[in-house]
């Protein structure tokens, strides 16, 4: 599980219900209202529906579910691979790399090493995988565009359910025992668009856009690995060409250690 997405989540529902108490009010007062639920969020889900495509709107409930779930990626696993094949393949030529392929589970490195092996030229394994992820990037994007649209349509749809609230409490001006609360319940339409808009659908969004972003820069590592080993460069230059897309404190922790099983090795 995302630890982040959660501590996120409940953090801020504690945060808005802290506050509502701190006011004299009570966590109850957010629900008196189901039609204000109602209108907010399935106004905004309805609305995101029909101006989105219906293939990617049937995936909300799984886009949902990849939003609290971790990403595991395992860069220096593929690093090592990938300096490994950089090896054998300056020992004994890139035809012996085929062995190694079928071994590897993930299918974007698997492509682009079988390409090297087909002896595909430079160009066109780049332009293939840089293909493969730009459209894995586009269909990422139709994911988390949802949960922004949603965002976006969330306080407009709060906004309708507090003037027709309003419309309700000008029919209540005869009886002023009625009229405070005809009045909180139609700000609380207003409430909802706000807090589902900025503590739902957009922080929703821009999760799955970092774990997109995330895993791109994932497989561009492999792809400059996948290029490096066809290019029959040295392994230690290909290990460290790939460190360079870790953190600056893990590549230099990585770098350090490799140094250090150099100078053994040479003693």
């Amino acid at each position: 599980m995302d630890l982040g997405t959660i501590i996120g989540l409940v953090g801020s529902l504690m945060i808005v219900v802290v506050v509502l108490i701190l006011d004299g009010g009570t966590p109850a007062e957010l629900f008196t209202h189901p039609s204000a639920i109602l209108l907010t969020l399935g106004g905004s889900l309805t609305a995101t529906i029909m101006s989105s495509a219906f293939k990617a709107s049937t995936k909300l409930p799984v886009l949902i579910m990849l939003a609290f779930r971790q990403n595991h990626f395992e860069e220096m696993a593929a690093i090592e691979s990938l300096s490994s094949m950089a090896d054998k393949a300056r020992r004994e030529g890139l035809l012996a790399l085929e062995e190694e392929s079928k071994k590897i589970t993930d299918p974007f490195l698997q492509k682009g090493i079988m390409m090297v092996v087909d002896g595909v030229d430079p160009n066109q394994v780049r332009q293939v995988l840089e293909t493969s992820i730009d459209e894995m990037r586009v269909r990422h994007k139709m994911g988390y565009s949802l949960f922004n649209t949603a965002g976006g349509f969330a306080p407009t749809f709060g906004i309708i359910g507090t003037v027709m609230g309003l419309i309700s409490v000008l029919k209540s001006l005869s009886d002023p025992n009625k009229l405070a609360s005809s009045i909180g319940a139609a700000f609380l339409a207003t409430l909802w668009g706000l807090l589902s808009a900025n503590l739902i659908w957009m922080p929703l969004g821009s999760k799955l856009k970092s774990k997109s972003d995330e895993e791109a820069a994932y497989r561009h590592m492999m792809l400059e690995g996948v290029l490096a080993i066809q290019a029959g460069e040295n392994p230690r230059i290909v290990r460290e060409k790939l460190l360079a897309y870790l953190p600056p404190k893990e590549a230099a922790k990585e770098s350090t250690a490799a140094g250090a099983e150099a100078q053994k090795a040479k003693a």
